[in-house]
């Protein structure tokens, strides 16, 4: 994911992030009966708007998703989407959809004022960026967007289901595997997660599966694998690790057999969707070695948008590799001249 999740105690004074800025307001806004999300802005209140939208989903914020932009140049906003980061209710399930987090976007941007913004965001942040752009090409200036993930089966079988990721972290996947007695594994790890996430099974199992998790995708996120302590201090923090794996097991699970609340597998691929979008400038930069967002769905998605610009990097997927931030905040340079 993006957001708040791929920050563990890192030095980010060699790259290319922009220096952290002071908080210039921030903001809940009940956006229905049941859920309050937080926003936050930072930047220059006259600068050009850009949302960033985190991973997971239910990854959150962090002050420092700021840093990918000029603070001089841009109007920046955060905003924690339902049931994560400082949005209440913490890890609700009900009422939080793909589009109920598109439906919040634009009640954030109505709240605010702007007319106009780029949309950034990487992982589930670029599901969730290419789906509110498709719904509101008019709104969107420019879309920049890191480790593509499409939320098809095949990816999902990729990285939670023991066709491909595990082949390279086979340490890592042992632990995920453990959390799930051995007679539940045949019927798939996301549906036996899924019952211990929901509550189905008590308290205990809820909060061992949370973490089991959230640590699979903390440990294999990075090129260079970060220190278990460091791992832990993040991914297995008790709130973060429910919030995370119970908002991502439910939207991997889904309707009909479709994760994501889509109509269909692939819904973001299709040509009626993207035709939405193809005139709004794209950036896509992807981690060569990500095994969380393989490459494959940059490269199909790069493919049906030829006029986007795909940098391959050589990095995993973590929003926090130096060679990404440093592709991010070029194409932000770039676009922070546009109008």
């Amino acid at each position: 994911g993006g957001g708040a999740e791929g920050q563990e105690d890192l030095d980010f004074g060699s790259t290319k992030l922009y220096a952290q800025t002071p908080l210039v307001q921030e903001g809940r806004l009940a956006v229905s009966d049941l859920h309050t999300i937080a926003w936050y802005e930072y930047g220059n209140p006259e600068g050009k708007p850009v949302l960033f939208v985190h991973g997971g989903p239910g990854g959150g914020t962090a002050p420092m998703n700021a840093r990918y932009f000029d603070p001089e140049k841009y109007r920046i906003i955060l905003v924690d989407q339902r049931g994560c980061g400082n949005s209440l209710p913490f890890a609700e399930l009900e009422d939080n959809t793909t589009w109920d987090l598109v439906a919040d976007f634009e009640k954030v941007r109505e709240h605010l004022g702007i007319d106009t913004w780029q949309v950034f965001g990487g992982s589930w942040g670029s599901t969730l960026g290419l789906s509110y752009a498709i719904t509101h090409p008019e709104r969107t200036t420019e879309l920049v967007l890191r480790g593509i993930f499409l939320l098809r089966k095949k990816e999902l079988d990729f990285f939670y289901e023991g066709c491909g990721t595990n082949f390279l972290f086979p340490e890592q996947w042992e632990a995920y595997v453990d959390a799930i007695p051995e007679e539940e594994r045949a019927g798939g790890f996301i549906k036996a997660y899924g019952k211990r996430l929901r509550g189905e099974m008590g308290d205990e199992e809820k909060f061992a599966a949370s973490k089991a998790w959230s640590i699979w995708e903390g440990s294999v996120s990075r090129l260079n694998v970060p220190t278990r302590e460091a791992i832990l201090k993040k991914w297995g923090d008790d709130d973060f690790a429910l919030a995370f794996a119970r908002i991502e097991n439910h939207y991997f699970t889904g309707v009909d057999g479709v994760a994501g609340f889509f109509e269909t597998d692939g819904w973001l691929l299709e040509d009626a969707q993207l035709e939405k979008i193809r005139h709004i400038p794209t950036v896509i930069v992807q981690g060569r070695y990500d095994v969380v967002c393989p490459a494959t769905s940059a490269y199909e998605l790069h493919k049906k948008l030829p006029e986007s610009v795909l940098h391959m990097t050589t990095t995993g997927h973590s929003s926090f590799e130096p060679e990404i931030i440093q592709r991010l905040v070029e194409a932000t340079d770039e676009f922070s001249e546009r109008k």
